[in-house]
């Protein structure tokens, strides 16, 4: 034994000389210095070749890690209810607790994939792996309430794994009891209180900035009211109190308004989808309120052309009344039996608008009757001297009188005085009860309707039968000499 080892020894060393002898004849023909700076070299070369091989196995081995596991088959529901059965008390708890993780990792899985496919909706790959992971969520789901429902046979409580499969996939009929809309209500209260500790001093904080902002806006609303209201009432523009309302509040809404959105911005509220979502509503709300709007127009017409201010008596819409408010929908009218009515601006702008005070003057057209047995110049003259006494008619215009019709019993007078618009019906009463008084003093009577009527008597006749009777009428008797 010895003496082969011994001769192998002599045997790799007669091999190494060799190959020392070959490479130092080697490095002599190509120039390159041998010894010590070769055997650097070497060296390097060797470790070079050491790390090759070293990266070499990394790399297999990253790549044996890269390399997809096989999936397991996960378990059918038979299975694990019949494996389920055969487990009591703390074993059979720790299945639920197990098949429980499984459900909240499945839902995880489901959740991600899904938003996935949402940001890439027509990527193929992934929803081909949402619709998968949505059927590994449920198969999970499926294991866990059967296995729920074989614990609860054995009397463990499961109204937690059954909250837990409520707020998973909802509430169904395997889920729906007492116990378990409790836990989940304990877990919901739960969850409320972590949620209130963790934010609760920063939400305090941002609602506290929200109402400061809101108010501080709300005080500049009024100062831009009040500043709007000045500003018109010294313009040069001649406009109505309805319309300087309208400017002021519409300065305060613009102010408020402001002030509400820059808030949300404080309390860190996205602004574009809100804004999204109210000019979608907005063009909904438009759509349902046509007439409303309508209405709105209307209303903006109104206040551009001024037909009429408020404490005006107008006869619009079928009524007649003293306008005591107009908004950009309807207007408010007290009428002169003093009820209270409302029009909506379309139907008055539509329709025949009368101001009847919207004229400082106004014409009172009166009618007064004398028989025709009187002289009816004396009669105009008489009429015409109560106008000129009485102290609300105006002398400019000047008041007419002359004969305006011959009626049935009467020659009929039209009397027509001038007057203030607020005299009307103080002049109209006056000029009645003057003219009838004067008339009767001065021996003129005011007949009331009346109808003559002429009778004339003849005498009867009587109608006799003669030759040219008819066949079958002898015998008849005249039924006019029983009359």
């Amino acid at each position: 034994m010895r003496a082969t080892t011994a001769a192998s020894l002599r045997a790799l060393l007669v091999v190494l000389l060799v190959a020392l002898t070959a490479g130092r004849g080697a490095a002599q023909i190509q120039g390159l210095p041998f010894g010590s700076d070769q055997e650097a070299s070497s060296a390097d070369e060797a470790a070079s070749d050491e790390s090759t091989a070293d990266e070499a196995a990394t790399g297999d081995e990253a790549a044996a890690e890269e390399e997809p596991a096989p999936e397991e088959e996960p378990e059918p529901v038979d299975e694990v209810v019949a494996a389920a059965q055969a487990l009591e008390g703390e074993a059979l708890q720790a299945e639920l607790d197990r098949l429980a993780e499984e459900v909240r990792a499945a839902d995880k899985v489901a959740e991600k994939a899904a938003e996935a496919w949402a940001a890439a909706p027509d990527d193929v790959d992934k929803e081909t792996a949402s619709e998968e992971a949505a059927a590994a969520f449920g198969l999970a789901a499926d294991r866990l309430a059967a296995v729920a429902d074989v614990a609860a046979e054995k009397g463990l409580d499961v109204s937690d794994t059954r909250a837990l499969l409520i707020r998973a996939r909802g509430i169904d009929a395997s889920t729906l009891d007492s116990g378990a809309l409790a836990a989940l209500f304990e877990q919901w209260l739960g969850d409320g209180r972590t949620w209130l500790v963790e934010n609760g001093p920063g939400l305090i904080v941002r609602a506290i900035a929200f109402l400061l902002v809101v108010l501080l806006f709300w005080v500049l609303s009024r100062v831009s009211g009040r500043i709007t209201s000045r500003a018109v009432r010294s313009s040069r523009l001649k406009m109505t109190d309805l319309l300087r309302q309208f400017f002021v509040g519409l300065a305060q809404k613009i102010v408020f308004f402001v002030g509400l959105l820059f808030a949300f911005r404080v309390v860190g509220v996205d602004l574009g989808p809100v804004l999204a979502g109210v000019g979608i509503l907005g063009f909904v709300v438009g759509f349902a309120l046509q007439e409303t709007l309508g209405n709105f127009a209307a209303g903006i017409m109104i206040l551009m052309y001024r037909p009429f201010d408020v404490g005006d008596l107008i006869e619009a819409g079928g009524t007649t009344g003293k306008v005591v408010d107009l908004t950009l929908v309807s207007t408010t009218l007290d009428t002169l039996d003093n009820q209270k009515v409302i029009i909506p601006n379309g139907k008055i702008w539509g329709d025949t608008i009368t101001n009847v005070t919207a004229r400082s003057n106004r014409r009172v057209d009166l009618v007064v009757g004398v028989s025709y047995g009187d002289d009816p110049e004396q009669a105009i003259d008489i009429v015409m001297g109560v106008l000129q006494e009485h102290d609300k008619v105006l002398d400019d215009p000047k008041p007419t009188v002359g004969v305006l019709s011959l009626g049935e019993s009467s020659v009929d007078l039209r009397v027509r005085p001038w007057c203030r618009t607020s005299d009307y019906w103080d002049v109209a009463s006056d000029v009645l009860i003057r003219s009838k008084l004067a008339l009767e003093a001065a021996g003129l009577s005011i007949p009331f309707p009346q109808r003559d009527v002429h009778l004339f008597r003849t005498e009867e006749t009587t109608v006799t039968a003669s030759a040219s009777t008819p066949p079958g009428s002898e015998g008849a008797t005249d039924s006019s000499d029983d009359d």
